[in-house]
């Protein structure tokens, strides 16, 4: 009996500590007085866009108009397009574009090998001084370019991440996570302001061509990967939220595929780079805090809810199954209960919060899969295009 509430306090606690603790700290040492970015909107640089598409067809021609409609001058920016064994028309429209913008558009075709690998063939025939990497599927603001060269004017930030927005008016599984993505653009406000961020936004972020180096192809998460390179050669990872990409909806049923295959990458960070938990990393409080809290938060969650059905019976016990159970059912029915009724403010951060922590636990999966098969296009909802 000691042993169950012992547990029951241990797992409580953590959870407490990871959901609630941690962000009272960070809006505490939020009043301080952040460090500034030297930024300068008139700085410019010579930048290699790498795009890497799996199957991309369907959001390459928009991506790539996106790019050619950005405010910086076309003279200073190559576009490299890799086709990484597309079987749909990806390459075709490579193709056609690299015809009609010669000097400007280069498409690579290559195996079929993962994300990873299709990048350090890109890194291969890079002539920017600054690399901005970017996904097919998200179009970006006409200064989102702009905004993360200027950071890059300050000599002590080595890479820089925009903001990712969800189109206006859309919904579906994404815009359900809208809660935790808030949460997600404050931390990194707060610990840019701070320091450092430990990881990039994967479809808007630029570092310089001096910190990149190849990463092995059976990498999940470049950008975590790469910006951590430059934070442990003593450079700043920052966030600007004035740099920014648009994303449209997941298909309903792909969202947790997706956090998955990310807190997969998170998993892999870990176990490759351990000086992340010592005393190397000079943001290791808010590194294990934060990231390694939230891959920890499921197990806390695990802990409680096993000590609770180990306690004895009791009207305490009672009371905590059935909070349990409350919860349970709230994020289950949530794909039921319509947006307008007001029971949706409970259920969708329920069904949230348990996508989650069940994506991060079937990210193990990592371990036991080649990374390139975790690599497959996100399915979008048509009706938010």
């Amino acid at each position: 009996m000691t042993i169950s509430y012992a547990l029951l306090i241990v797992g409580a606690a953590g959870m407490g500590y990871i959901l609630f603790g941690y962000p009272i700290l960070l809006a505490l040492l939020s009043r301080r007085a952040p460090r500034p970015v030297a930024k300068n909107l008139s700085f410019q640089s010579s930048v290699s866009v790498i795009l890497s598409v799996y199957n991309g067809a369907a959001f390459l021609r928009g991506k790539l108009n996106s790019l050619l409609a950005l405010d910086y001058p076309g003279e200073m920016m190559q576009i490299i397009v890799v086709s990484d064994g597309s079987t749909d028309k990806t390459a075709e429209i490579g193709r056609a574009f690299a015809r009609e913008h010669p000097g400007r558009i280069l498409l690579l075709e290559v195996p079929h090998g993962g994300k990873a690998a299709a990048l350090n063939q890109a890194l291969a025939r890079s002539t920017g001084d600054v690399l901005f990497f970017t996904d097919v599927r998200q179009p970006l603001e006409p200064m989102s370019l702009r905004h993360l060269v200027a950071n890059l004017a300050d000599p002590t930030v080595g890479a820089v991440t925009g903001e990712l927005h969800l189109a206006p008016g859309a919904g579906g599984e994404q815009a359900d996570m809208d809660l935790y993505w808030r949460y997600e653009v404050w931390a990194r406000t707060i610990q840019s302001g701070i320091d450092s961020l430990f990881t990039a936004t994967g479809c808007i972020y630029a570092m310089r061509r001096t910190l990149v180096e190849p990463i092995p192809d059976s990498t999940l998460s470049d950008d975590a990967v790469l910006p951590l390179r430059a934070f442990f050669q003593g450079y700043r990872v920052v966030f600007d939220p004035e740099a920014i990409a648009i994303d449209q909806p997941a298909v309903a049923g792909t969202e947790f595929r997706r956090r998955r295959r990310n807190l997969a990458g998170l998993w892999q960070v870990f176990v490759r780079m351990p000086e992340l938990f010592t005393s190397r990393n000079r943001m290791r409080f808010h590194f294990l805090s934060h990231k390694f809290g939230r891959l920890m938060l499921p197990w806390s969650l695990l802990l409680v809810i096993g000590a609770t059905l180990a306690l004895p019976a009791s009207p305490f016990r009672s009371w905590l199954e059935a909070g349990d159970l409350a919860f349970f059912a709230l994020a289950i029915v949530d794909g039921i209960v319509p947006r307008w009724f007001p029971l949706k403010r409970l259920t969708s951060p329920a069904r949230t919060f348990l996508i989650m922590n069940a994506a991060s636990m079937a990210a193990l999966v990592v371990f036991f899969t080649p990374a390139k098969r975790l690599w497959v296009p996100t399915r979008v909802d048509k009706a938010g295009t």
